[in-house]
């Protein structure tokens, strides 16, 4: 009975697989078609308007053009892996536990993307005003190769899009008993401080580009912090015998 098991869930794990892998390449598809798009809305905004894109080897242009598809697939990829994900841990969990958890997952996926535009349209923009005027005070020659560029910028956005997710973070170990909201509340100092020192690592130093970054991270722990009272009350009253 154990090894039927055991082959039911390998079967199960495989189908599952199939059908992410199979929207991941259609993702991709659909990101080879838009990536001239997005890379063309990307080179005309104003920022990146009076900068030029330089090609240093031949692949550098296709190289780009693949990783702005795949990260293309692999974001509209993620709501439908985390689904999986919950469906496949879905029986062994309680109904209760199940309603749960169940909208971790689009609000993960929201702010993984709200996390994204914020450091693109606000935190690099800052970023690439205080290294251009760093250049220029020096008196460099500004030539700018594709492939940098587009490491600076995904060293910049995908960093803080991962901060973004702290609030579902804390939300889920707070539902399954790793932290309560008194923990919480009692780390708050700490908090604070990691909180400052990321906001001051992922933007230009001077005073007004840290509290753009750093504001919105502690309102995001703290509306993490209310969010987990709130969880935690709600569980405390359903495992109260009435």
């Amino acid at each position: 009975m154990e090894q039927e098991d055991w082959i039911f869930h390998l079967t199960e794990v495989r189908k599952r697989l199939l059908i992410v892998g199979g929207w991941f390449v259609v993702t991709l598809g659909l990101g080879m078609y838009v990536s001239p798009q997005i890379l063309r809305y990307i080179k005309s905004r104003p920022m990146e308007g009076g900068i030029e894109w330089n090609v240093f080897s031949f692949t550098d242009g296709l190289l780009i053009y693949m990783k702005c598809a795949i990260l293309f697939a692999v974001l509209f990829t993620m709501p439908l892996l985390l689904y999986h994900l919950w469906a496949f841990v879905r029986p062994g969990l309680t109904d209760s536990e199940a309603r749960s958890t169940l909208p971790y997952i689009p609000a993960a996926f929201a702010l993984f993307l709200f996390g994204v535009a914020f450091s693109y349209l606000v935190v690099f923009p800052m970023m690439l005003r205080f290294m251009k005027s760093i250049n220029h005070t020096i008196g460099a020659v500004e030539t700018y190769g594709i492939d940098r560029y587009f490491s600076f910028l995904f060293d910049i956005v995908f960093p803080m899009a991962v901060a973004f997710e702290l609030p579902v973070v804390l939300l889920f170990l707070t539902r399954i008993g790793l932290l309560t909201p008194d923990r919480l509340r009692r780390a708050r100092k700490y908090a604070y401080v990691g909180l400052t020192i990321v906001g001051s690592c992922i933007s230009p130093p001077d005073f007004v580009s840290h509290l753009s970054v750093t504001i919105p991270l502690i309102l995001l722990f703290e509306i993490s912090v209310f969010f987990s009272g709130r969880q935690w009350r709600m569980m405390r009253e359903n495992s109260t015998p009435s």
